[in-house]
């Protein structure tokens, strides 16, 4: 059953990328083994499913690294390292194919957007997870909880709208900005967004934490902050730095709230970390700005931007196993 489940499902697969009209067979063949699968042999089916949809998981992602790579290899033969490092202007000339390009606005403003987010949903989710986990009354805890937990659940164009009529306008007519869009305010609404989910993981983390050792701390004559600040926080420092790490990712590839708000000029602030100057761009709002209508080493250029969003996730991931790697090392009392 194995066998011509595995069969079945590499040959719809091949079938599928050549483009040949005889894909649904094989898959037919697939199903059918499932069918009987689960009629006569459930256990080794249930089996056979969890190892291929892993494969396929694994497999669809590298595929995924390697179309971005493949499609953004004709920017790095026009540009080479300096479509990441170029500081001087122009920056984008589009669509000349002799153009120039630079990511490094974008790189700048992504950087930008995601310190202010993080600035905001780290501290309050943490702050709000702890509440929620170790202070709040049930009654508290069942209407909160929840309410937090809606909050992820609002689209993300209704953020940016909000962001761009009550928030952008707001900066600029009372503190005189210098665009009604800019990274402070666009980081300010990514924050709000990034919030529910630094909550949410954060507080299962809390709540993972055995009550043994809570019970432990107290009988030693420690008061509730003191069990909350030095036994369950370091505990769940894994859980919540995982929190802190998808609120950081859902910062880093926010599009749709900061396309809506900044004002999608390219250029570096000056110095760097003017979060309130004219310019205003980032990778993702670049790419979905101008991914529709580009072409030839102008979309290579947006490809070569995904793939820096993602080795900036692979590197929070990377950070977030050592700090994993390091608690357990420490709560195992080792050095």
């Amino acid at each position: 059953m194995h066998a011509v489940g595995i069969g079945a499902t590499l040959l719809t697969v091949s079938l599928f990328f050549v483009g040949s009209d005889w894909t649904v067979l094989p898959f037919l063949a697939f199903l059918a083994t499932v069918g009987v699968g689960w009629v006569r042999y459930q256990s080794e089916l249930a089996k056979g499913i969890t190892l291929l949809t892993t494969v396929a998981t694994v497999a669809i992602l590298t595929l995924i690294i390697g179309f971005l790579l493949w499609d953004a290899i004709p920017a790095l033969r026009h540009m080479g390292l300096e479509l990441f490092t170029r500081v001087e202007e122009p920056f984008w000339q589009a669509p000349r194919p002799d153009g120039t390009y630079s990511l490094t606005p974008m790189m700048v403003g992504t950087a930008l957007t995601t310190v202010i987010a993080m600035g905001i949903a780290a501290p309050l989710g943490i702050a709000g997870a702890v509440f929620i986990s170790e202070i709040a009354p049930p009654r508290v805890r069942e209407v909160v909880k929840p309410g937090i937990e809606l909050m992820a659940g609002i689209p993300s164009i209704t953020y940016g709208f909000v962001g761009l009529t009550i928030v952008n306008a707001y900066f600029y007519q009372q503190f005189g900005t210098p665009t009604i869009g800019d990274y402070f305010t666009a980081g300010l609404m990514i924050g709000l967004m990034a919030l529910p989910t630094v909550v949410t993981v954060a507080e299962d983390a809390l709540n993972a934490v055995p009550d043994a050792m809570k019970d432990g701390s107290m009988a030693m004559g420690s008061t509730k902050w003191q069990t909350t600040k030095s036994v369950t926080l370091p505990a769940a420092l894994s859980g919540v730095s995982a929190g802190v790490l998808l609120g950081i990712g859902r910062a880093m590839g926010e599009t749709m709230a900061a396309t809506v708000m900044l004002s999608h000029t390219k250029g570096i602030p000056g110095p760097p970390f003017d979060v309130f100057s004219r310019w205003g761009e980032t990778l993702t709002t670049v790419i979905a700005s101008e991914g529709t209508h580009a072409s030839g080493t102008h979309l290579s250029v947006l490809f070569a931007g995904g793939v820096i969003l993602f080795g900036m996730v692979m590197a929070l991931s990377v950070a977030s196993q050592y700090v994993e790697w390091r608690m357990q090392q420490k709560l195992g009392g080792k050095r």
